[in-house]
């Protein structure tokens, strides 16, 4: 039953075992990732920048160049699959369009709008960047193999177009926010206001999730869909260890307040 829905939703899975190892891949590593945040291992950056400390010598890198190298690899190779695959329909085109503005949008972020503190250590950032980059580059080449194919029963395309506007225009609106609680030259960290902040600690993470759940309903390929699970266990698990942080740094903190579900979670 579940499977006659899901192949109602996506292309037939690739013939590619390249393609399909990776959906496997994406989905068990970030959900994994996920509950090593939960378990209390962070990825270095932001807040937990310097979180479990191993006692050897590691490379530090500036908030804003550990952040410019997570995101420009893939903003990139959705900016060159332009030229690689051209007019592959509108399904395809449109998946590209909405990579490369997502990471553009997230440069833009770095370059322009987030104000930084701390840290990042480069064996964090090296394994984001590959899943990030990886990640556009699988996702535009599985839409590529769907060249010839039957659409999939169930049309998603107009559905993900709204989720991911949504998504990106929320997620940006709540780095916004994030950014103006800090004066210039301000470092230290408050409890944010306004928008979703009043329901949830990481209203951007949900966001975020509602963009990839967006790509992949414009995509509908079971690379798309795995990483958008995938992504959906990494940030359930991220936003759950820094409402803990918060609850631990500020005793004013509201504990009505969650972590990224409104009401729920």
């Amino acid at each position: 039953m579940v499977m006659s829905v899901l192949f109602n939703l996506i292309f037939p899975p690739p013939a590619s075992l390249v393609v399909s190892g990776m959906s496997v891949i994406s989905l068990v590593s970030l959900a994994n990732a996920g509950f090593s945040e939960i378990r209390g291992k962070h990825l270095n950056y932001s807040k937990f920048w310097n979180a479990n400390p191993t006692g050897k010598k590691q490379i530090k890198l500036s908030s804003k160049a550990g952040m410019l190298l997570l995101y420009t690899p893939a903003f990139l190779a959705g900016l060159a699959s332009f030229w690689i695959f051209p007019h592959e329909g509108v399904r395809s085109t449109l998946l590209q369009s909405a990579l490369t503005l997502h990471f553009f949008k997230r440069v833009f972020e770095v370059l322009f709008i987030h104000k930084f503190s701390g840290g990042m250590l480069l064996d964090s950032a090296i394994p984001i960047t590959l899943s990030y980059f990886l990640s556009t580059a699988t996702m535009i080449y599985a839409q590529h193999l769907t060249q010839g194919l039957p659409e999939p029963p169930i049309n998603l395309l107009y559905p993900g177009i709204v989720l991911f506007l949504v998504g990106i225009i929320g997620n940006f609106y709540h780095h916004y926010l994030l950014t103006k609680l800090r004066g210039k030259g301000e470092k230290e960290y408050k409890i944010p206001k306004g928008g979703l902040f009043e329901l949830v600690i990481c209203p951007h993470y949900l966001f975020e999730i509602i963009v990839f759940y967006g790509v992949s309903f414009i995509s509908q390929t079971l690379y798309a869909f795995s990483f958008a699970v995938g992504t959906t266990f990494y940030l359930l698990g991220r936003s759950y260890a820094t409402r803990k942080w918060y609850l631990s740094k500020f005793e004013d903190f509201p504990v009505d307040v969650k972590a990224v579900i409104p009401f729920v979670f």
